[in-house]
């Protein structure tokens, strides 16, 4: 029986040594692949972002426009 247990034991251990394992070997995989965005490539990303805030922006201010009159008339002006 005893034998079971430390069977047992070592793959729970193995596990708990593998994932970090890994996880090293596909990060490092990740950052071989990994290369820096030319010029042309950053542009679009910066237009990305930049149209994503305003879009967000725009959303988050019209709506504060169409509620504060309705947050007024249903509080009542108090």
């Amino acid at each position: 029986m005893e034998k079971q247990e430390t069977s047992a034991g070592a793959s729970n251990a193995s596990v708990f040594l593998e994932a970090p394992q890994q996880l090293i070997k596909e990060g490092s995989w990740l950052l071989r692949r990994c290369t820096k965005p030319n010029q042309k490539e950053y542009l679009k990303i910066v237009q990305a972002v930049v149209l994503g805030f305003l879009v967000m922006g725009f959303v988050g201010y019209f709506t504060k426009l169409i509620h504060i009159p309705i947050n007024n008339i249903i509080v009542g002006g108090a």
